[in-house]
């Protein structure tokens, strides 16, 4: 039964299906699609029984030059639409109606009075659905006389947060621009990174009371059709009261509920975004956050930043292994501390030995103790710092792990030896681009550290084995989770533990990409100046003779 109970509450998020609404009857919850009457008084008295008590909605009935009142009034919400370009439109719109052949001839259908109005994005609305719909998402009304039908104009606006530096994944160099809360903002970043009508966006609204918009955006020829498709199919299949951030996207379309590893990346910079499009992968983006998700992605994505790319392919290795040593630091370190000084002795130096013995002479708790009480001290120092205000939170962390550390020290609570392997094991954390993965490692080392402290190096073993075969396992959105070691790649080692020259990468990587599989043409090896031919005869040295 408790087996049972878990698979339920773990479910993929593959298989979910629609809700079953509890009730049958008429909620108020439940989206109307009849279409509107004709009648103008019924449109508007409509609109105010929705809106009609809040404060930011505004409906104004249209009156022309002469004071006469017209059979026209147009509504929006306030603070989401563009109040600059309001007075253009409604004056436009009563220039329109006060023509009376104009009314005649623009009255018999939607198409032809909207190819009259002097904006861009404007669509006729038919349904209480689309309405509601259209004017939550910014757009201006324009209801008519004698018409079942509206006129939605997207001039949406409104305070918005301008582009700015992403504040979680910085670079040295490279682009400093990165996503916003606005999904139109972002659709726009990406077009200017990539200019081609091959850039595909599918829309889909989710969310019974949020409505919110979320794109599926990939290059067509070299995403592979398979994952557009299934990543269409989850995003359909989510039926939720509402979406406010992209966690609720990764969460209900990952392949494995149960694991610590993201099996989705998630980034703010639309240069991340271009270059994953660019090797195959699909975007995710969600209205509301700057946080887009990628997939399919490998283990090895989570190392990689977008900075890699920019500098010299030696220099970029070279991070990239500091990167995957941290990896294995902020893992390992402590348990292989606790196993050596607790179990397996003698293994380490005499000397050494010697030294770690007599800082532990006074101290009253053995080592695992020590490391679990010095982890979770600094797992509530890090969180009070991100929680704190922004002023004196940095201070805090800082002077608190340094007080702390030397006060347990000097009251022969721990030893020293423990506090330089808990502080570097930290800072080697950081070290990790990918937060996501760097949490997996953090919640990932207590238990390596329980099995240290209880069976030493073989406990240790005992837990990477097991670890090693779950990642192995895993899989995103058809992607094996450690490709290219299993199943094995050669072609894409170009671009894994090392990064080869541009001119290399002649290919992109294999169960990613497409039908378009390659990057460049070939013979793109850089030629010196000699044998392209850029001296002429006479600037050659001359051997003169004697």
């Amino acid at each position: 039964m408790f087996i049972k109970w878990m698979k339920q509450i773990f479910k993929p998020a593959r298989s979910v299906t629609k809700r079953q609404k509890q009730h049958q009857g008429e909620t108020p919850e439940k989206k109307d699609r009849h279409a509107l009457p004709s009648s103008f008084e019924q449109n508007v008295g409509m609109l105010k029984s929705k809106f009609g008590k809040s404060p930011d909605f505004v409906l104004n009935e249209l009156v022309n030059p002469k004071g006469l009142t017209l059979s026209a009034a147009v509504c929006y919400i306030d603070g989401l639409v563009e109040t600059v370009l309001l007075p253009d439109l409604i004056s436009a719109v009563i220039h329109l109606l006060d023509n009376e052949d104009s009314i005649q001839d623009a009255a018999r259908s939607a198409s032809e009075f909207r190819s009259m109005i002097p904006m861009g994005n404007v669509q006729s609305l038919s349904t209480e659905e689309e309405i509601m719909r259209a004017i939550l998402a910014g757009n201006v009304l324009i209801l008519l006389k004698n018409n079942d039908w509206m006129l939605g104009v997207g001039i949406s606006g409104g305070v918005r947060r301008s582009v700015e530096e992403p504040t979680s994944q910085t670079v040295i160099r490279g682009p400093k621009e990165g996503f916003t809360e606005e999904l139109s903002t972002n659709l726009s970043l990406l077009r200017r990174k990539l200019k081609t009508p091959a850039l595909k966006f599918e829309q889909h609204i989710i969310g019974t009371y949020t409505q919110t918009r979320v794109v599926v955006a990939y290059l067509d020829g070299i995403a592979r059709p398979e994952v557009v498709e299934e990543v269409n199919t989850r995003l359909k299949a989510i039926d939720t009261d509402s979406i406010l951030e992209s966690g609720y996207i990764e969460e209900f379309i990952q392949d494995a509920a149960i694991t610590p590893f993201p099996t989705i990346l998630n980034t703010e910079r639309p240069d991340t975004l271009a270059g994953s499009l660019l090797d195959g992968m699909v975007g995710i983006l969600v209205d509301g956050t700057p946080f887009v998700l990628i997939a399919p992605v490998t283990f090895f994505n989570f190392f990689h930043s977008s900075e890699d790319y920019y500098q010299r392919y030696d220099i970029s290795t070279f991070l990239r292994a500091i990167r995957f040593v941290s990896f294995f630091v902020a893992l390992l370190l402590p348990s292989l501390y606790i196993a050596v000084t607790t179990f397996q002795q003698e293994m380490i130096p005499t000397t050494l030995l010697i030294t770690l013995t007599g800082q532990r002479e006074g101290t009253p708790l053995p080592a695992l103790f020590e490391a679990l009480a010095m982890e979770l001290i600094f797992e509530v120092i890090r969180e009070a710092g991100v929680r704190m205000p922004r002023v004196i939170g940095p201070a805090i962390s800082i002077v608190g792990a340094l007080v702390l550390g030397q006060a347990a020290v000097q009251a022969g609570l721990v030893s020293s030896a423990m506090v330089i392997v808990v502080s570097f094991t930290a800072i080697a954390n950081f070290v990790i681009p990918s937060i996501n993965m760097a949490s997996a490692v953090r919640l990932m080392r207590f238990v390596l550290m329980l099995l240290a402290g209880t069976f030493g190096l073989f406990g240790i073993l005992a837990g990477l084995i097991p670890l090693l075969a779950h990642l192995v396992s895993l899989r995103s959105f058809g992607v094996n989770y450690f490709m290219p070691y299993a199943p094995y790649f050669k072609s894409n080692m170009k671009d894994l533990l090392l990064r080869v020259p541009w001119w290399a990468m002649k290919t992109r990587p294999n169960q990613k990409s497409g039908r378009n599989k390659f990057r460049q043409a070939p013979n793109q090896y850089p030629t010196s100046s000699d044998e392209a031919g850029v001296y002429q005869a006479e600037d050659k040295p001359q051997n003169k003779g004697n």
